[in-house]
């Protein structure tokens, strides 16, 4: 088995109730959707991380993220992960562009993918940010922002390769919000194999006493107790 080839991609991500996505991202700061990847395919996508596709791998360790490491995919991307980039990013943008309107700031972000990129290159961040996350036994990632640059897209993508309670277990996926005088608030996001979940990057609006205000998110994955956890990250903005 391969991975979905980007015509598949595209009839499943056009199929996805993108109206009750957007309300539960501006609801929740995040949504869920999917499977957009069948058992095959996960294990198809998992497997290449073997492969010789890759810019940079990461020990998390070594930087004080966590325990577990990752793989930043190279230019060019592989099909099934540019084609997720392509086309998810227009259903994601006019909630973006929403979220920075609600929130005073001048930024639009352009309709299209390519435009989108385009901008990121000539502010020189070049290095592509699509990877695939691994975590053992003992595993887990840090909460953290994933911002690579002065540009960067609000929202971006996790898709669970691997099993819940069958392939691993612990692991969760947690997002974290925090507005400004108030303790964060957490919430743990379960996800199937293959099922994806949109969420916040940085920061999002939500509505306060006089209208929004600005609430920061972070992520990030419990301890795996046993087994191992394998995602695909799909971030929209290039790095610098």
């Amino acid at each position: 088995m391969t991975p979905p080839s980007a015509k598949e991609i595209a009839t499943r991500v056009a199929s996805i109730d993108w109206e009750g996505a957007h309300r539960e991202l501006d609801d929740r700061g995040f949504a869920t959707m999917g499977p957009l990847f069948g058992p095959e395919e996960c294990a198809a996508v998992a497997r290449t991380y073997e492969d010789a596709l890759f810019r940079k791998h990461i020990v998390m360790a070594k930087h004080g993220y966590g325990a577990g490491d990752y793989k930043y995919y190279s230019y060019p991307l592989p099909p099934f992960v540019q084609a997720l980039r392509e086309t998810i990013y227009p259903h994601l943008v006019d909630c973006a562009n929403r979220w920075e309107a609600d929130l005073g700031r001048p930024r639009r972000y352009p309709p299209t993918l390519s435009a989108f990129t385009a901008e990121c290159h000539a502010a020189n961040q070049a290095r592509p940010t699509p990877l695939i996350l691994r975590y053992e036994a003992g595993g887990y990632n840090r909460l953290h922002q994933d911002l690579y640059g002065d540009i960067h897209f609000p929202l971006q993508l996790a898709i669970l390769l691997s099993r819940p309670r069958r392939d691993f277990t612990g692991g969760e996926f947690v997002l974290t919000e925090q507005r400004s005088r108030m303790q964060a608030r957490p919430q743990v996001v379960p996800l199937d194999q293959g099922e994806a979940v949109a969420f916040a990057v940085h920061d999002r609006p939500i509505e306060g006493t006089r209208g929004p205000v600005r609430s920061r998110m972070r992520h990030g994955v419990s301890t795996v107790e046993s087994g191992t956890r394998t995602t695909l990250g799909i971030i929209f903005h290039d790095a610098a």
